[in-house]
């Protein structure tokens, strides 16, 4: 288990010769002030510095969508008469006779009426609406994504993106913009995808978790804040990362807690994940039937 907030402050403060507190949250020492800032500063920085296995997060949702009813004029942005408009936001577009591509709810005006992004090209009374949800909010905790993780795992198919902003404006103003494979970006804080979808597609992918410390009850946190707090990191690497930044601070000469944070960085990165076999003459398995492995006769008969 990693060490606590305070044991780590106490190993730094042992280490630099400077008193040692009892505790560290709501210490008013100068000193233990700043080595805790200093600290956080640290754990803020090898967020950056290397792909952490611990902050690598698999994260998964279904997709979601409302069939209903509405009516609706080409003069007019509102769509009235709708059963119920309970869970829609400005997240959903809109499909129905006479809604161009990518019309979208800008508005949830009442438990009955939305209104959309685009004037519809046909009058309807009472039509069947598809609201579809195409931009989902990123996890609380998300840093970046990890490339080519992202996949439609109801069809088996990777995701295709992500998509640049003419790429995706060729998506949804184009004449062919749809097809089986689901189109993604990243759009201010949504995970978004292409086309919208009215059934419930399991989708998914990896990301890096800016989460790097952790409350005794195991609760993700973006920084130490309590004397029974942990974090990801090993302590090695804190414990001088956070001297070099105190001596660095003071105007201290930095030349051997550098090279010392350096070894225990690199090494400590080196162990943090397995690393891939390689090969000098790399070839695939013959795992079906090919020139290597069929009788020169008889066939097995």
């Amino acid at each position: 288990m990693s060490s606590t907030m305070l044991q780590l402050v106490t190993q730094v403060t042992n280490e630099l010769g400077v008193p040692t507190p009892t505790f560290v949250a709501g210490n008013a020492n100068q000193d233990v002030i700043q080595i805790l800032a200093l600290m956080n500063a640290s754990g803020y920085e090898l967020l950056r510095k290397a792909d952490w296995r611990e902050l690598t997060i698999p994260y998964s949702f279904f997709t979601e969508y409302t069939t209903t009813t509405g009516t609706y004029t080409t003069t007019t942005l509102t769509i009235t008469g709708i059963p119920s408009t309970a869970g829609l936001d400005t997240t959903y577009m809109v499909v129905g006779t006479g809604f161009p591509n990518a019309t979208f709810i800008t508005s949830v005006d009442s438990s009955t009426q939305v209104t959309v992004s685009t004037y519809s090209a046909s009058a309807v009374t009472a039509g069947t609406i598809y609201f579809q949800k195409v931009k989902y909010d990123l996890p609380s905790d998300y840093d970046s994504i990890v490339p080519r993780t992202q996949w439609d795992k109801s069809k088996h198919w990777e995701m295709l993106g992500p998509e640049n902003a003419q790429q995706w404006e060729w998506l949804l103003s184009g004449y062919i913009s749809t097809g089986p494979r689901i189109r993604w970006r990243l759009l201010g804080s949504y995970f978004q995808i292409w086309p919208g979808l009215s059934s419930a597609e399991y989708l998914g992918f990896e990301y890096r978790s800016k989460g790097w410390a952790r409350s005794s009850a195991n609760a993700v946190k973006n920084s130490m804040t309590v004397d029974t707090d942990t974090c990801i990191y090993p302590d090695r690497v804190m414990v001088l990362m956070t001297k070099l930044k105190y001596f660095q601070a003071k105007g201290f000469d930095t030349t051997a807690l550098y090279r010392d944070y350096l070894t225990e960085f690199d090494t400590s990165v080196a162990q943090d994940t397995s690393a891939a076999n390689l090969s000098f003459a790399p070839r695939p398995g013959n795992i079906l039937i090919g020139y290597d492995n069929i009788p020169d006769s008889g066939y097995g008969s």
